[in-house]
């Protein structure tokens, strides 16, 4: 899809629909309730995915408006799947498998293609955000060639992260020969990546918006810009999501709440870092922090 509405990128392309859950970030998915608003069912363990019949016209799109306007565009890989979960098997828009010369198609097959597109050149004006909840996976299913000698340069390795105990993972990223950035969407507490940063070359942060979204404290992302800032690490705020800090007040609205830096709801307390959230929705909560937009990406 070119001009993407998401911030950090300028198109999305999915070479199939479909994902499993793995951890708390995952517990509002977008992209699974737009499936399931489609009639689909390709969420889950047990059950196919499905194939984008336009993802190739979609990335040819992409290449001729980067060309044309001299420009190179970024392109978040995918927002309806993730292209390091396990092999799984492909159907078209009907639900029936897919076959090749190969025999049945899975999403190895369509992944392994995407990877020898970027490698011959195919997309050189494209920048690929390569995004997963699975960092440990990546090195499995990337090309012998990209462990060893190194990614193309048009490529970026992500990791979603939402917590404490998913950062742990970041080491598995770190692991990989090649660009690194992290996801931290929605961030869900608050969150040290000082260990890490010197191995990371973009830092996203954004709190969840949609149904059921959960409040994101300033704290949190103050933190996180002044950990990018002392690693020098570009650093991009996305958005404040449903929710938006306001001025504490004694009598609390029906669209607040308090939420403390720990993460915990707090209805009374004396905790200084106390702060009241109103729920004002996606727009108009914006992405200012401080006063300030961040919007910095990699060179």
């Amino acid at each position: 899809m070119k001009d993407s509405k998401i911030e950090w990128c300028h198109d999305t392309a999915n070479a199939w629909i479909g994902c499993t859950e793995v951890h708390e970030g995952c517990d509002h998915c977008y992209a699974r309730t737009l499936n399931h608003r489609w009639g689909n069912e390709n969420w889950g363990t047990d059950v196919p995915r499905r194939a984008v019949k336009k993802f190739w016209s979609d990335l040819d799109s992409s290449q001729k408006l980067a060309v044309k306007s001299g420009e190179n565009r970024r392109v978040f890989i995918g927002s309806m799947m993730d292209i390091f979960e396990k092999p799984m098997p492909v159907v078209d828009s009907n639900g029936d498998q897919i076959y090749t010369h190969g025999g049945a198609m899975t999403t190895e097959m369509l992944r392994y293609d995407l990877f020898m597109a970027i490698e011959d050149g195919k997309y050189s004006k494209l920048i690929f955000l390569f995004l997963t909840k699975r960092p440990s996976n990546i090195n499995k299913y990337i090309p012998e060639s990209w462990v060893k000698n190194g990614a193309p340069e048009n490529v970026i390795f992500g990791y979603s992260v939402v917590s404490q105990e998913t950062a742990r993972n970041i080491k598995d990223l770190q692991a990989v020969n090649g660009r690194r950035f992290l996801s931290m969407e929605p961030l869900l507490g608050p969150v040290d990546i000082t260990p890490y940063l010197s191995d990371i070359d973009w830092v996203i942060v954004g709190g969840e918006s949609g149904h059921g979204a959960r409040p994101m404290h300033p704290d949190w992302v103050r933190s996180l810009r002044d950990q990018c800032r002392a690693f020098n690490v570009p650093f991009l705020f996305k958005q404040w999501g449903e929710w938006y800090p306001t001025e504490k007040r004694s009598a609390m609205e029906s669209n607040e709440i308090v939420i403390v830096a720990s993460g915990k709801e707090k209805i009374m307390t004396v905790d200084p870092t106390a702060v009241v959230m109103k729920k004002v929705g996606k727009k108009e909560a914006g992405n200012f922090l401080d006063g300030e937009q961040y919007l910095e990406f990699p060179a």
